[in-house]
């Protein structure tokens, strides 16, 4: 989709609701470390170039427009849920968590979340769900840029201590360097249960 689109598209799903938010996430598949939200309220008219899904981007790309989306935005806020809350909860009720903790950050409170995806959890504010919508709602887009660098920031520091496993190259997924770290070492405080259960 076009960049111009993404604005043109998440106005049409807002329809004049306004403060809205987009709402991403980063970190559900890895076997370690926290899973993080992010929600983002863009300034209505604005446009940010090269803003895309933060998996289509590069690590540097990420880290401008980074940047720029929080220089911009109207509000933004990143949280976190642990990784004693995604054993807790599961990935789908952490990840909700940390949601709604980012959401709740957020000054003008939000009418509205657009929110990637398309769980059946439910948010503290009322929601819609879009489909593949980091690349086709700019605020979206923002907010999975914003989750992907904190979260990528909080592993560098996990791997300053536990340098054994690697978490500065992998980030934490199951990478078969990770796996043979896992083998060697055993998993940490950082690792997930429940994630590690089908090793081999």
């Amino acid at each position: 989709m076009e960049s111009g689109d993404l604005y043109e598209y998440e106005r049409a799903l807002a329809a004049g609701r306004f403060p809205f938010c987009g709402v991403d996430e980063a970190g559900r598949g890895p076997l370690a470390g926290p899973v993080c939200a992010a929600a983002v309220i863009l300034p209505e008219g604005a446009v940010i170039p090269g803003l895309n899904d933060s998996k289509k981007l590069s690590e540097k790309r990420r880290e401008e427009l980074y940047g720029r989306i929080t220089d911009i935005a109207v509000s933004f806020a990143v949280a976190f849920a642990s990784v004693e809350e995604i054993e807790a909860l599961n990935i789908k009720g952490a990840t909700y968590l940390a949601m709604d903790r980012a959401i709740a950050e957020l000054d003008p409170t939000p009418v509205l979340a657009l929110v990637d995806g398309n769980d059946r959890n439910t948010l503290a504010v009322p929601s819609i769900k879009v489909v593949h919508g980091d690349g086709l709602c700019a605020s979206i887009a923002a907010a999975s840029i914003l989750a992907k660098v904190t979260r990528d920031r909080w592993m560098l520091e996990l791997d300053r201590r536990f340098p054994q496993y690697g978490f500065a190259a992998h980030k934490g997924y199951g990478t078969k360097a990770h796996y043979a770290a896992l083998r060697e070492y055993g998993p940490c405080e950082a690792h997930r249960p429940t994630y590690l259960r089908k090793m081999h």
